[in-house]
């Protein structure tokens, strides 16, 4: 079909989420207890987070029903999202590719990540809780917790990584608008920032250092609870609303993916986006590829280690068997900061070492060099992180181009980078090397 734009009715929004638990091939690895590197505890987990989401942590039911509350909320910040079909970027290639891609970016806070948020600030309201405390690192997480906190009136406490909170100002005012309170990480107000900086009181900060932050501010209190943007299984569980819609889209378009494409911090948009096809592969074998993007500067999929890694970097948040790179990793301070965690979700990683996945890396000026491209044809400026899945998705038109193969390229527009212009300015004026900042 010649559709651009594909559109589902707000009654034909998926009810539920979908549960990669319930068709993997292999069984998930137990999380640990970082302190007794045991299999943790139901208790264990409880001190950090709901138990309405322990409960999804662990299920294996293919499919959880959304719950209406949460079901409303989604309507209000833009779903169901629509699919859009990038032909002017195909002009441009001259491939016969066809590439379609799902606008994540037209929620309110900018992002996919309200799609999570809004569930945990629901479960966590229901559950007792009186407000959340996380993590961010390029902001995108924090301004739709944030978001989502203010709707289930919960307070919020973000933890942003510095280079981050230096380099996205905005981000922390829209934060701040929500009623979050925004703390550069690492900080003075826990040992564990203060130890960080002790050793460097230039740090640049990390996700890995951000979430000890974080999760030893809930750990000091009863009332407020531990929320994590990505990595965990009930947080991908949440962010099945994208590929499930995009399932209903493509079907609409007459389309079969053969190839479909996310970036990847610690593995949420992604796997949200792939994860409905991608137990339809496992169950059926549907030949679609999937294939995950991230920066060469932390490069987990691609040159991680297999292996039990703690989630932080003090070690508060559970062991997960995953690809990582180390918890002390400390990645380059590039502009797609929510790429810049160094590991991923364990049933991602499990995917991935069995083969169901692939991955590839890029250099950040590649990545730019591909958003500005979408910009000038899509019109669309694309957040830094959501240029590396442009990049992929690029690359394997071209591919197209000299097999003559008429591929379907789908992939997702996990935010948009209208508050990530100063990084766009640097490319603009020469200033953006590989990996760093500036040159």
């Amino acid at each position: 079909m010649s559709e651009l734009k594909i559109l589902l009715d707000e009654d034909e929004m998926p009810r539920s989420w979908y549960n990669i638990q319930s068709d993997l091939p292999a069984k998930l690895p137990p999380p640990l207890n970082p302190r007794t590197q045991e299999p943790a505890t139901l208790d264990d987990m409880l001190a950090l987070f709901s138990s309405s989401l322990v409960k999804q942590e662990v299920s294996t039911s293919r499919y959880i029903d959304i719950p209406d509350e949460v079901f409303e909320a989604y309507l209000r910040v833009g779903r169901p999202t629509p699919l859009y079909r990038a032909k002017r970027l195909e002009d441009y290639l001259k491939t016969p590719a066809r590439i379609y891609y799902k606008r994540e970016d037209v929620s309110f806070a900018g992002s996919h990540k309200p799609n999570t948020a809004i569930a945990q600030a629901y479960y966590n309201k229901i559950d007792g809780s009186e407000g959340l405390v996380t993590e961010t690192g390029a902001g995108q997480w924090g301004t739709a917790l944030a978001l989502g906190c203010s709707m289930f009136d919960l307070s919020c406490k973000v933890f942003m990584v510095r280079v981050s909170y230096d380099q996205k100002p905005g981000r922390k005012t829209l934060m701040r608008l929500y009623g979050a309170e925004v703390i550069p990480s690492p900080s003075n107000l826990t040992e564990s920032g203060r130890q960080a900086l002790a050793k460097s009181p230039d740090h640049p900060g990390s996700l890995g250092l951000a979430i000890s932050e974080a999760a030893e501010t809930s750990l000091a209190s009863a009332q407020t609870k531990y929320s994590l943007g990505s990595v965990l299984e009930h947080v991908l569980l949440h962010q099945t609303i994208i590929g499930e819609e995009t399932v209903a889209q493509l079907k609409k378009a007459e389309e079969n993916p053969d190839i479909m494409i996310g970036c990847v911090g610690g593995g949420s948009n992604f796997s949200g986006f792939a994860y409905p096809l991608l137990g339809e592969h496992i169950r059926n074998g549907n030949g679609t590829q999937f294939i995950g993007v991230e920066p060469t500067s932390c490069p987990t999929l691609t040159k991680g280690e297999y292996k039990y890694d703690l989630g932080d970097v003090a070690g508060f948040a559970p062991m997960i068997k995953m690809y990582t790179l180390g918890h002390d990793f400390v990645p380059s301070p590039i502009h797609a900061g929510g790429l810049r965690y160094h590991g991923d979700a364990q049933s991602l990683s499990l995917l991935k070492n069995l083969g169901y996945v692939d991955a590839v890396s890029y250099k950040q000026l590649a990545t730019f060099e591909a958003g500005a491209l979408f910009t000038q044809t899509e019109g669309i400026c694309p957040a830094p992180e959501s240029s590396h899945a442009i990049k992929a998705a690029i690359d394997e038109a071209i591919k197209c181009k000299q097999t003559g193969e008429a591929k379907v390229i789908v992939f997702n527009l996990s935010g948009h980078g209208l508050l990530d212009l100063a990084g766009y300015e640097k490319f603009l004026d020469n200033e953006l090397n590989g990996n760093g900042n500036s040159s």
